[in-house]
């Protein structure tokens, strides 16, 4: 698939308008989130879904996450519970999706939900993404604007590296705040947190005022960014890093000597937030790269989440 010219798109009254007119034509743009750039297409167009996985190269087994502007909208196409009223009270607009059965006449393509009957959706908060959605007024699917397995994108350089020629346009905002993808509950039986993300695991269980299972390697696929090998730079990555070896870049976090700091103060949310910029930097430099060690609570969870998949073997 090629697109000659990929469009640049501000982020003002015309260029949301020509953006929601091209995802109205099943063409693809790429959109700032709070938590990175997403690749978006009309979530009822099997042709405009079927293209943001040719464009990204993605397996078509892995599902999607539908975009829409509102709770109410989110309500047309799944089967609402008090359990996603709850988290949608607290976390919406926000980085949380959520995994409910569909409703019966929802029209999402099969592509979305990789033949699922459920559909993970979510209401982001960043502003251009919600006046995106209001004026397209529908869902839009939208997974991150990246190759796949590839490193997430944070900002528009980012997308027309990994995307140029293959996509219609990009919506451009700057750099995205969280840095993060969601966080996913699947709420289709007993709560389940299938990915960590922007929204730390402690918050959720508090608002549900439960324990959420947690998804396990090997289980079937039921929401993005749950294969093994994913987020993955070019060269080989080495987690829990004290010093480098070799050739080796670190990536450190904390009061360390490094070649790039996440957060020179332990702040893991300045960490998630520049996570995936780090790692674009780092893989430029064609050499492998070293981890400091990251705590496991709260944000970090997530962060070390994307950190070991990561430093995967390759699928």
């Amino acid at each position: 698939m090629t697109i000659l010219g990929t469009q640049d798109l501000s982020a003002d009254a015309d260029g949301i308008a020509k953006a929601a007119d091209l995802l109205r034509q099943g063409l693809l743009v790429a959109f700032p989130t709070e938590t990175v750039y997403g690749l978006g297409g009309d979530a009822r167009n099997g042709e405009a879904v079927a293209a943001i996985y040719e464009a990204k190269g993605r397996p078509s087994f892995n599902p999607l996450i539908a975009h829409v502007a509102s709770t109410e909208t989110a309500k047309r196409f799944v089967e609402w519970t008090d359990q996603a009223e709850q988290l949608a009270q607290a976390f919406w607009p926000g980085p949380l999706t959520m995994v409910l059965p569909l409703q019966d006449d929802h029209g999402i393509s099969s592509l979305v939900t990789a033949g699922l009957d459920t559909l993970a959706v979510r209401v982001p908060a960043h502003p251009t993404a919600r006046a995106l959605l209001a004026s397209f007024d529908g869902p839009v699917a939208a997974p991150s604007a990246n190759p796949s397995g590839q490193i997430s994108p944070t900002t528009p350089a980012h997308v027309r590296t990994g995307l140029e020629g293959r996509i219609a346009a990009i919506l451009d905002d700057g750099p995205c705040g969280v840095g993060l993808e969601s966080t996913i509950v699947g709420l289709a039986g007993a709560p389940a947190l299938l990915r960590p993300g922007g929204v730390a695991l402690e918050r959720i269980e508090e608002v549900l005022q439960t324990e959420l299972h947690h998804h396990q390697p090997g289980d079937l696929l039921t929401a993005p960014g749950q294969l093994q090998s994913h987020y993955a730079p070019d060269a080989p990555v080495r987690l829990n890093a004290q010093a480098t070896q070799g050739a080796e870049v670190l990536l450190g976090f904390g009061d360390v000597t490094c070649d790039l700091n996440l957060s020179d103060s332990s702040d893991l949310a300045e960490a998630a937030a520049n996570l995936f910029a780090a790692l674009h930097k780092l893989n430029a430099t064609g050499r492998p790269i070293a981890v400091s060690p990251i705590p496991d609570h709260g944000l970090g969870a997530a962060i070390n989440d994307r950190l070991r998949r990561a430093a995967a073997p390759r699928d």
